[in-house]
């Protein structure tokens, strides 16, 4: 939900416009959601999968598992409802992705954790990681009611509801690479890590594991989908710093910057041994920060080795982007990294956009290369609306407080 005053929307009502929003937030995720429900006819959903799933974690170990159709949508229209990459490419905006979640219909029901087969042999699970959309139809117990639900870590969910039977027409297209995995009685962070070598993307390798399509075949289990993004992103991570430590040390000093959807994002990679420092600055009125008077922030530092002093869903989206490319550039580094959360952030929509503006950012050149600490904080106030005399008492790693002042001038005078 957009965290805007209740008195302001109650004065407001969706047509004046007084939170500053161009829509009304509320009004068209509803829209969004009548429209999908009113394609449905006799609690039949008929459309094809993009595909997706995923997997709640109330109740555990007895879970819900979401099937999730856009009804009516086929092909290529279809495969854009679940497309993080290419809302990413094409800056699809905020109120788009909204809409497309919003549409996604789900069709859920409840499954032991430890029964991942009985996922298998419905065909849910393989056809949650199939190449192309999937022709599926479901009946549902009840007719689903329009509502949206949001998470900081996975994507919008649409409206829901249970069902009774799901039929999968088509044949999921599977990647001889992965159905090979699904039958190596491997540990889970082996699977892991060597289907990412192999080229099979992340967001893939969650909904595997999500799904109970890796591990030990005797002791594989249903994972919620927040856990298996953090385990997934967190495994390839410890598998990069591994890659990287015998590397040299970066040469230079460089800063990177993109912004997506009201999320602005700073990047200073310079020579060191691998430490990791995320700083995140949330402005009031922003989708968590409802009531607050000024600008929030949370810090988490990791070392070399991966030990961190604390741990969160956005920082390892964001590490591991870091580490994808430290490794393609064959280096080693000190990292910071700066997000600032404007409130034009209105919605959670998941943090694949964490990973996938980071990835962004470092693949255009650099900003500045070697700027001295004076063109630093410059450069981090001329992008954001950040203030140094209050981020600097949150950075340490790079000297912009007083610890190591001496260790980043030795690399940018």
């Amino acid at each position: 939900m957009p965290r805007i005053p209740p008195e302001l929307c109650a004065r407001c009502k969706g047509y004046k416009k007084l939170c500053g929003l161009p829509t009304c937030p509320i009004l068209d995720r509803f829209r969004s959601q009548i429209h999908a429900a009113n394609k449905i006819r006799d609690s039949v959903i008929e459309g094809e999968s993009p595909p997706s799933i995923l997997v709640g974690e109330r109740g555990y170990p007895r879970v819900r598992v979401y099937y999730l159709i856009p009804p009516g949508y086929r092909g290529e229209e279809a495969r854009y409802h679940e497309a993080p990459v290419e809302w990413t490419l094409r800056r699809e905006p905020l109120q788009g992705i909204i809409r497309l979640r919003s549409e996604l219909v789900s069709a859920y029901k409840r499954v032991e954790v430890n029964d991942p087969w009985k996922l298998y042999e419905d065909e849910i699970s393989i056809s949650a990681i199939s190449e192309r959309p999937v022709d599926s139809e479901a009946h549902l117990a009840r007719p689903p009611s329009p509502r949206l639900s949001f998470n900081g870590l996975t994507k919008p969910l649409g409206p829901s509801a249970p069902v009774m039977k799901l039929r999968i027409s088509s044949n999921p297209a599977i990647p001889h690479v992965i159905e090979r995995a699904i039958w190596d009685d491997a540990k889970t962070t082996t699977s892991l890590i060597d289907l990412y070598t192999r080229g099979i993307d992340v967001y893939t390798l969650q909904k595997m594991l999500s799904a109970g399509l890796l591990g030990r075949i005797r002791r594989r289990r249903v994972v919620p989908t927040r856990w298996a993004i953090t385990a997934v992103d967190d495994t390839i991570s410890k598998y990069l710093r591994e890659r990287i430590r015998d590397f040299k040390e970066a040469s230079d000093v460089k800063v990177y910057y993109s912004e997506y959807l009201g999320n602005r994002f700073l990047i200073i990679l310079m020579p060191g041994h691998g430490s990791v420092e995320w700083i995140e600055a949330w402005h009031p009125f922003t989708v968590w920060t409802r009531g607050a008077g000024r600008v929030l922030y949370w810090r988490i530092y990791e070392d070399p080795l991966g030990r961190a002093n604390g741990m969160d869903g956005g920082f390892s989206a964001a590490r591991i982007s870091v580490l994808e490319h430290l490794a393609r550039s064959r280096v080693k580094g000190d990292v910071v990294i700066i997000r600032e959360i404007l409130p034009s952030y209105y919605a959670p929509v998941g943090n694949w956009h964490i990973r996938e503006s980071v990835k962004r950012a470092l693949s255009l050149p650099p900003i500045a290369v070697n700027p001295t600490l004076q063109e630093i904080q410059s450069i981090i106030e001329s992008k954001t609306s950040l203030r140094m005399n209050q981020l600097s008492n949150y950075i340490t790693l790079i000297g912009l407080g007083k610890k190591r002042i001496s260790r980043i001038t030795e690399f940018t005078e």
